[in-house]
């Protein structure tokens, strides 16, 4: 009996013991990005799957980012490192990564880079109070509540919002092209696809104008010729396509096949070097979309970060490259605001950037974190990307 008693003592005692050194290191926990020898920042990735381009583009943007930064002193005397991982274009995945990054003690994270993506490792870093930077998830809820009406306090992003890409669009057709029936075709299973396509016609038909004909089609069709007829028959003035480059292509170079010599519009998921190959040069003359940036825009930063992607990726950088440089020097920049690398300060600091200076634009936060910028609308001609104008969204 004593034996058991003395040892009932001293588990007692290290129970205690345990419970005051784990109180001890959950304080200490809060400073443990400070103390580290790098400053970890997740970058959680679309590398492979249906929209890698968009993944990949994301991820050499934002670690030619950290790179420059590194070279230049990092920030707050430490290295930006990067952990890089795949989500594999997957809800799911997504998700879990966003768990592996908290438990590897990340500061904040930046992506995924779909709607999709982003929702679902939002809730793992919301709950662990650890900043989402998105840069293009571009749908309105991934920063904002609608059910609650509340802001997600850990969520930002770098990318225009689709009503903001459809409204810019809409009075571009309506007012400038002079073009005033239209037709819609989305993808009936992306939500990207289908709040431009529904947020479009709102502001078309608000501003005069007619939606006679809106079709729809799943990721796994590759045959849009029915569509593409029964539109025909509706004798719009153009077709406005929200959707990915992968679908784009293909319905574009089948709609010229069938004679359809209409304007063909979209938005930011055109941008991709795969569009050209997939529709064929030829078939996207009076093809239009609104898109993140140009690289034809003369400003001397947006053509360093051109030449320096070319240099060390040996391709032209599109507009998602340009959205994680961007994403990589702002997070940098407010752990630089912050003077520290606590995640509730960096997410204080965040909420404060005013007049970011980016590729992509000048950038300041609205109340829902949403930034306010100019949309860039780009023609194709010849096969590459012709910037026809910039245009301030009207809020």
């Amino acid at each position: 009996m004593k034996f058991w008693r003395k040892r009932g003592k001293a588990l007692a005692l290290l129970t205690v013991l345990t419970f005051v050194f784990g109180v001890f290191a959950a304080g200490c926990g809060d400073n443990a990005a400070e103390n580290g020898d790098t400053i970890k920042i997740g970058v959680n990735y679309e590398l492979s799957g249906p929209v890698a381009t968009y993944g990949t583009s994301c991820k050499n943007g934002i670690m030619l980012a950290f790179e420059e930064i590194n070279k230049d002193g990092g920030v707050l005397g430490k290295d930006i490192e990067g952990l890089v991982q795949d989500n594999k274009s997957q809800n799911r995945e997504a998700r879990n990564i966003a768990e592996k990054l908290v438990s590897q003690g990340v500061v904040a994270v930046i992506g995924p880079a779909t709607t999709g993506n982003v929702r679902a490792a939002e809730p793992v870093l919301s709950k662990a109070k650890i900043t989402l930077l998105a840069t293009a998830a571009t749908a309105p809820e991934v920063t904002y509540n609608e059910k609650t009406k509340k802001v997600r306090d850990y969520v930002f992003r770098v990318c225009i919002i689709d009503p903001d890409q459809s409204q810019v669009m809409s009075n571009y057709i309506f007012d400038e092209l002079k073009l005033k029936n239209g037709a819609i075709i989305v993808d009936k299973d992306n939500d990207y696809s289908v709040g431009l396509g529904r947020t479009f016609k709102e502001f078309f038909t608000a501003k005069g104008g007619k939606i006679v004909a809106e079709e729809g089609f799943v990721p796994t069709d590759t045959a849009f010729k029915p569509q593409l007829t029964s539109i025909a028959s509706k004798k719009p003035d153009f077709i406005y396509i929200p959707a990915y480059y992968n679908q784009v292509g293909l319905i574009i170079k089948q709609a010229r096949e069938l004679g359809i010599d209409l304007p063909i519009m979209g938005a930011d998921g055109w941008d991709s070097p795969k569009l050209v190959s997939l529709a064929g040069e030829g078939n996207l003359s009076q093809c239009y979309f609104t898109n993140h940036y140009s690289i034809e825009d003369p400003a001397e930063h947006i053509q360093n970060f051109i030449n320096a992607y070319k240099e060390k990726h040996d391709t032209t950088p599109d507009a998602f490259a340009a959205l994680g440089y961007d994403a990589g020097y702002l997070m940098a920049e407010a752990i630089k605001q912050a003077g520290s690398a606590d995640p509730q300060k960096i997410q204080d600091a965040l909420l404060n950037i005013k007049d970011f200076e980016g590729v992509t634009g000048k950038l300041s936060y609205d109340e829902k974190h949403n930034p306010i910028k100019e949309v860039s609308i780009i023609e194709m001609v010849d096969g590459k990307q012709k910037l026809i104008k910039k245009m301030q969204p009207e809020h």
